[in-house]
């Protein structure tokens, strides 16, 4: 029988919507499901997890040490949890957050990892992208624990039901002293989160500068959507490194995304593949975005965006 562990993604006391797609890729491969609430006093992200349908039991670890996400830290402790739990399956997101953790858990454990799993096929046989997302793998896993990572585009949220029961616990894992919190810069913003945004817009180099990035924020304001960005528009220094969507970014998959300036390179269309509609507005109509575009608008960004934001 499989038991699986989820590690929840939270931060300010809040729980991250990847948290509820990872349960849904759990429920596939067994019934008994557990969410690993790591934290300082995880007390509040602890219910909002006990709130998901098809959760059992959520653990709530409380540790002093866990009032930063460091991975060096969470990782003994998920270890000797999923060990005394029993555990056959330990799955956490395909986000930066699960990224940087789950290789150190299976490190720990002793076991390969099973990366970006985007279908379950049995309790150890799962498919997964390869080459950019222009072909799927399916891979065999020899043995229990299995350790993967969850590609957040692939799975829909299960939605709130419960609540399931929760339990607070404690680990004996020995934390290292060799990592320690410094501080956090991060960028704040009022608009939806780009992985969990129901609709995006993003925009490319041919913005030509940061300045002109206002036109794209006008539009997503009226739209409630979430910005992204290509790689290339990072690369110039238009928008900072977390709005990057691709292949070495985020991988999205939102009910609508508008790629604005955007040539549409293999890398970033990996990240956008899973998206629902995809509106392409480019000067260039041989560009490769038009190829996927369910809708495409061939014209001067500097004039269709203003009227677009205009209009709606």
């Amino acid at each position: 029988m499989s038991k699986i562990l989820v590690i929840a993604e939270h931060a300010d006391g809040r729980l991250n919507a990847s948290t509820s797609k990872v349960v849904a890729c759990a429920r596939k491969v067994g019934d008994d499901v557990e969410v690993a609430v790591l934290a300082a006093e995880g007390g509040a992200v602890a219910q909002q997890a006990a709130r998901l349908t098809g959760v059992a039991r959520v653990l709530q670890v409380d540790h002093a040490a866990n009032a930063h996400a460091l991975s060096v830290v969470l990782a003994p402790q998920i270890v000797a949890l999923a060990r005394a739990r029993g555990s056959t399956h330990v799955l956490g997101p395909g986000s930066t957050f699960g990224k940087d953790l789950m290789p150190r858990v299976a490190a720990l454990l002793g076991v390969p990892q099973v990366s970006d799993v985007m279908a379950v096929h049995s309790p150890t046989s799962f498919d997964r992208p390869i080459y950019a997302g222009n072909a799927i793998t399916t891979v065999e896993v020899p043995g229990t624990p299995v350790v993967a990572t969850v590609r957040l585009a692939s799975f829909t949220a299960v939605p709130e039901g419960g609540p399931a029961t929760v339990e607070k616990v404690g680990t004996s894992a020995a934390l290292p002293a060799h990592t320690r919190f410094v501080s956090l810069e991060s960028h704040k913003s009022e608009r939806p989160d780009l992985q969990s945004a129901a609709r995006v817009v993003s925009g490319g180099r041919a913005f030509g500068s940061a300045d002109n990035f206002k036109i794209l924020y006008a539009l997503a304001d009226k739209l409630g959507a979430g910005v992204g960005a290509s790689r290339a528009a990072v690369d110039s220094g238009y928008v900072p490194n977390d709005m990057q969507v691709g292949q070495t970014g985020k991988i999205i998959a939102p009910e609508l995304y508008i790629a604005i300036g955007i040539s549409g390179a293999i890398q970033h269309l990996a990240g956008i593949k899973d998206a629902r509609t995809i509106v392409a507005i480019n000067k260039d109509a041989e560009s490769p975005i038009f190829e996927i575009a369910d809708y495409g608008l061939v014209g001067d960004l500097f004039q269709i965006v203003p009227e677009l934001t205009q209009k709606l």
